[in-house]
């Protein structure tokens, strides 16, 4: 019987997560051997949300830490999500060198809400307030000015005239105008900054449609990474054998019983060889001469 793969075809690495690996690699590659610990590298939190990529990163010598104490000389990479802003000035006084991968539309989006509460708003930041792109976001918002991260927090809001609002890169665009609906019931003036990443709607929207097209749906990815963990519940919600691995070592026979035709995608921080890879294994357990591979858009 003849199968079909379907491959989202914007799967895998952003722009963003594309040049911060980059980065690591190269200041990595600059490393000079018996440097001591004047030639330490170090990242501020893993360089991406993929642990077989940061994993990589550390056999090159990029060594993740969790926080600025433990940074006393050397290089420090600032991760793909950004830091906080007292992280950074704390990194900027022990006089390391500092090696920026902040993800350009990240930057952008810390540009806007220092902005936006500077001129008076308060500032509503759609996205998970645990995650260390949120929370860099935020850090760039003056003291003082009301923060709101909920639409229970949006609609308790008292004394509040206007509001800005601006979004995690990796949000989708109706959880977005979910936040603006309730900002706009809110308050008299609502100004809103469109931050999510071209990217990561162009990656949804394919899995939507692949979703919807597949028998059975694949989203890889590290567990610890948001827009992976969005793309599987956009395609669950679609179609519920969707199934969110990280390698290819976690497919079973089980999840592809009875399917014709797999869907794959991957989130913005998949190295390519990751796909590569789970492909190779789809391959070994279909066992059949005929498998037809393609992409799709």
């Amino acid at each position: 019987m003849k199968k079909k793969v379907l491959i989202a075809r914007s799967a895998g690495f952003c722009f963003g997560v594309k040049r911060a690996i980059a980065i690591a690699d190269e200041t990595a590659g600059k490393r000079e051997a018996g440097s001591g610990q004047e030639g330490l590298i170090q990242s501020l939190g893993p360089i991406i949300h993929n642990p077989q990529a940061v994993e990589r990163l550390q056999e090159k010598g990029v060594r993740v830490v969790e926080t600025v104490d433990e940074i006393t000389c050397g290089k420090a990479i600032i991760r793909s999500h950004g830091v906080t802003r007292s992280d950074r000035a704390a990194l900027e006084g022990k006089g390391v060198t500092i090696v920026d991968a902040t993800c350009p539309f990240v930057t952008k989006a810390q540009e806007h809400a220092r902005t936006l509460s500077r001129n008076g708003y308060a500032v509503i930041v759609v996205g998970d307030p645990n995650h260390p792109e949120v929370k860099s976001i935020i850090s760039y918002i003056e003291k003082g000015v009301p923060v709101f991260t909920s639409i229970a927090e949006i609609a308790a809001a008292k004394g509040v005239r206007k509001a800005g609002i601006v979004a995690q890169t990796t949000q989708s665009f109706e959880n977005l105008m979910a936040f603006v609906a309730a900002a706009m019931k809110r308050f008299p003036e609502v100004r809103v900054f469109n931050t999510i990443c071209n990217a990561t709607a162009l990656r949804q929207q394919e899995s939507t449609g692949l979703a919807g097209t597949a028998d059975v749906m694949f989203v890889l990815g590290g567990y610890n990474s948001a827009n992976t963990r969005r793309l599987a519940e956009i395609c669950k919600a679609i179609n519920p054998r969707t199934h969110h691995i990280e390698t290819e070592k976690e497919l079973t026979p089980a999840m592809i019983e009875g399917a014709s035709t797999a869907g794959v995608t991957a989130g913005a921080s998949t190295p390519q060889w990751i796909i590569n890879g789970f492909l190779d294994r789809l391959k070994e357990l279909w066992k059949c001469d005929m498998i037809e591979v393609s992409f799709y858009r």
